[in-house]
């Protein structure tokens, strides 16, 4: 009871108590959603029309993509370039498949899953399947037997571990490029929506006649620019920025940086080739003797020895002499050599015999009423070693079945080209590289570079004090793959975006076969380029109008060509059939003004003074002349219609990112 009475006595402060308790329980779980939600916003690679595309969807898209590329290529690892294609390729096709899919949702457009079913598996499957060559047949012909069997057996499950991971990259494949098929039908039916929206009328109809069909034979009469001397005008800040902000939207760019940067180059040491020659002869005795030559060159070369039979045109050029000589005998050793960095030592493991230089093929037709494919002439190095071992061993109508995928392929020998010399040849061969130890002593360099130049000012005096270049790499994007032609230097980029301040210095990056450090020497932000960078383009644009100007007022109030040539000391000159749909004016090429002009002007009046691109100029239409025939409307419109259905779909996709809310932050995750 005491206690009750306790509480009831302090009541107001214990409700202070509670309520200050519940308020931070409240705030606190408050913010560490909050805190969740923050996390996950920095996870979005990105944001297209609206969508927010989290990392893993870009991720797995990629994963799908390149087992895609997998399947395509035989390939099992890709190359810097090759994975920069396929992450560009999944960020494309996913700009292409919100944007459109979100203006499609507005209309109510789609694609059903029974179309996308006909399109996929119907009697005519789409281009985008019918192509796979997955699904082709003995023939090299799509079969719709072997497309459907292959889904048929990628919804089945075993019990072995390896063969349920080819059915899902079999799974993935197929869901790849159902999902090409349904974004390529979604595009289409919007395009051929789009066209019948935007035809040309006939009006549009007449333009393009005349601009064909009506020509006009020209006089005229020029003067470069180049020939009028700068002293004679003058350009002030006033005309560049005028000129600036009516060509503004020219200008309009993304965020760039610009830097430069010193290499340190990976170069073995001289203890590095001593080292490689030691380890050559320590192998020398044991290559020279071994049973297991695999064993000893497998082990210890660069280049794999697989029991190839080499011709006298395709055994290494150093060793032709050596193989094919006429006192060359098996277990014949070439001693030690070294050439461009490696050295490299060859035996002979079997000799005196010949293969043929070439054997023609068929593949023989898995069921009866089907035709054997002939396959044609083939040289040993472009079979695989299995097949090359029978195909060159047997004889003229002999049959050979080879291993291929679930099932066992068949084929026939149909001719065999005359023999020639072989040789069993076992190469041991090692290029000399920088070991652990120069690598560490090389990044010690660049590092102690680093800590020696902290400042810009500094960094430039040291790099031309030890003679080393700076390269300049200008308007990276914050998506660059690359700087420059370094090797994987995308690390380099996402640096300079992160650096804050200009004059920044990096840490050390290592690129391929240099180390590296770079100097940010540029941050531009604006939406626009700065009219500095553009200032002499633009000099040389109002330098061109104030000439324009100036031979204007030269040759003021004359009547006739002759008098202007005269005056501009040239001559008048004859261009002949000027269309609107041309691209060349007399010996000018494209002057679009002077052609508008010529076809715009009545006959025989002279012209005022053009602003052409390379000079001035002063013409008159001597003769207008329209093609024989009445221009057919229909046709026209036609023609129109057609040339325009060729570049709408980029247009529309194009037009669609364009005018849709999309937000690139791939450069955070790359």
């Amino acid at each position: 009871m005491a206690t009750l009475q306790k509480i009831r006595n302090h009541g107001v402060l214990l409700l202070v108590i509670v309520g200050l308790a519940m308020l931070a329980f409240i705030l606190g779980d408050f913010l560490n959603s909050g805190s969740s939600f923050f996390n996950r916003s920095r996870e979005n690679v990105g944001v297209i029309a609206g969508k927010k595309i989290h990392y893993t969807e870009y991720e797995s898209a990629k994963d799908r993509l390149t087992e895609v590329y997998k399947i395509e290529s035989g390939r099992s690892n890709f190359d810097e370039e090759t994975t920069t294609q396929i992450r560009n390729q999944v960020w494309q096709m996913m700009l292409m498949d919100y944007t459109l899919q979100a203006q499609a949702e507005k209309i109510g457009m789609t694609v059903t899953s029974d179309e996308l079913s006909e399109l996929c598996i119907g009697e005519n499957p789409h281009q985008l399947i019918a192509t796979r060559r997955a699904f082709f047949d003995e023939n090299g012909q799509f079969s719709r037997d072997l497309l459907v069997n292959f889904l048929h057996q990628i919804e089945q499950e075993s019990d072995d571990d390896t063969q349920n991971a080819n059915m899902q990259q079999a799974r993935t494949y197929w869901m790849y490029w159902e999902n090409a098929v349904r974004l390529t039908q979604l595009q289409d039916k919007y395009t051929d929506l789009a066209k019948h929206l935007l035809t040309a009328n006939k009006l549009d109809a007449k333009y393009a006649y005349e601009g064909q069909h009506v020509s006009a034979d020209v006089q005229y009469v020029t003067k470069s620019y180049s020939a009028v001397g700068d002293s004679l005008v003058t350009v002030s800040q006033r005309d560049i920025k005028r000129l600036y902000n009516d060509r503004k939207e020219r200008y309009k760019q993304t965020p760039s940086r610009s830097l430069e940067y010193v290499t340190f180059d990976l170069q073995p040491s001289e203890q590095d080739f001593q080292a490689a020659n030691e380890l050559m002869q320590s192998l020398e005795e044991e290559f020279r003797t071994t049973e297991d030559i695999a064993l000893v060159v497998n082990t210890n070369s660069d280049l794999m020895y697989d029991g190839r039979n080499y011709s006298e045109q395709t055994v290494p050029e150093q060793y032709k002499g050596f193989a094919f000589g006429k006192d060359a005998k098996k277990d014949d050793f070439s001693g030690i050599s070294f050439t461009d960095n490696t050295y490299s030592m060859a035996r002979i493991m079997e000799c005196g015999y010949s293969r043929p230089d070439s054997v023609q093929l068929k593949v023989i037709a898995a069921e009866e009423g089907q035709e054997d494919t002939e396959l044609g002439w083939f040289t040993e190095d472009r079979l695989g070693r299995d097949m090359a071992d029978k195909a060159f061993t047997g004889k003229k109508g002999e049959r050979f079945t080879i291993a291929a995928g679930l099932g066992e392929q068949t084929f026939e020998i149909m001719d065999v080209a005359a023999a020639s010399p072989r040789v069993k040849l076992a190469i041991l061969q090692r290029e000399v590289t920088p070991s652990s130890k120069t690598i560490s002593a090389r990044y010690n360099e660049a590092k102690q570079f680093v800590v020696n130049n902290r400042s810009e000012e500094m960094l430039r005096g040291t790099a031309a004090e030890m003679g080393m270049t700076l390269y300049p790499a200008y308007n990276l994007d914050k998506n660059a793959d690359k700087v420059s032609d370094l090797k994987q230097s995308r690390q380099i980029v996402r640096w300079a975006f992160e650096a804050k301040e200009e004059g920044a210095i990096s840490d050390v990056f290592e690129c391929g076969d240099k180390f590296v450090v770079a100097l940010l020497t540029s941050i531009d932000e604006d939406e626009y380029r700065p009219m500095e960078d553009v200032e002499a383009e633009l000099r040389r644009l109002a330098t061109n109008e104030k000439k324009a100007e100036y031979l204007k007022k030269e040759v003021e109030g004359m009547t006739t060509l002759q008098d202007i040539a005269a005056k501009w000391n040239t001559s008048v000159q004859t261009a002949n059939g000027v269309t609107l749909s041309g691209y060349q004016f007399g010996n000018m090429g494209p002057e679009y003004k002077a052609m508008g002009t010529a076809m715009a002007i009545e006959e025989n009046k002279l012209s005022d003074v053009i602003e052409g691109n390379q000079g001035a100029i002063v013409l008159m239409t001597t003769k207008r002349t329209a093609a024989e025939g009445e221009m057919n409307a229909d046709t026209e419109i036609a023609q129109l219609n057609q040339r325009r259905a060729y570049m709408l779909p980029y247009q529309i996709i194009n037009l669609l990112e364009k005018n849709s809310e999309i937000e690139d932050n791939r450069s955070n995750f790359q």
